[in-house]
């Protein structure tokens, strides 16, 4: 069974989440993938004000349809009033925790992805119990080109700084 994704946005009509129908991504590859469809959002332009944190959530939405497994959630900007604390999805722990960057707070790879936003996700693990932390990078422009994508198992959490705030937040 495949997986569905639809984004919704808040009162301020601005992106505030995505239900995600059929199952939920099982895999890096499946989230990094689920990330390509989140980030092409995030770079249209006005739909994502600030950089910002989303957490995968098995709440579902009012009435929602038949296939609808969870929610993917705006949890709040990285910076500033209303950013979630250190430590503040420790218990429960998500399944995945989410950065988006709008194109006006990424860095593009490369000087033609000028207008790109970017995104990582953590899938956070449990090392001493052999479960790995895995992520996936992506950058993608307005019209939907991907001009980065990246995967990995085994992840340092202090590699990479969406990887380390992620991390402080599931700490």
């Amino acid at each position: 069974m495949g997986i569905e994704v639809s984004a919704f946005a808040g009162k301020d009509r601005r992106l505030a989440g995505f239900i995600l129908a059929g199952r939920w991504p099982d895999t890096t590859r499946e989230w990094t993938q689920f990330l390509a469809i989140a980030v092409r959002f995030a770079a249209t332009p006005g739909l994502l004000q600030t950089t910002t944190v989303f957490r995968a959530v098995d709440d579902l939405p009012d009435d929602p349809e038949p296939e609808v497994v969870g929610l993917i959630t705006a949890a709040g900007p990285v910076l500033g009033e209303g950013a979630p604390k250190p430590g503040q999805f420790a218990d429960p722990q998500p399944a995945a925790l989410i950065v988006l960057h709008p194109p006006t707070e990424t860095r593009p790879s490369t000087p033609e992805a000028e207008g790109a936003a970017s995104g990582c996700v953590l899938l956070p693990g449990i090392p001493h119990l052999g479960l790995d932390h895995r992520a996936g990078w992506v950058e993608a422009e307005a019209d939907g080109t991907v001009t980065r994508l990246l995967s990995r198992v085994s992840v340092n959490l202090g590699e990479d700084p969406d990887i380390a705030v992620l991390a402080t937040l599931c700490a």
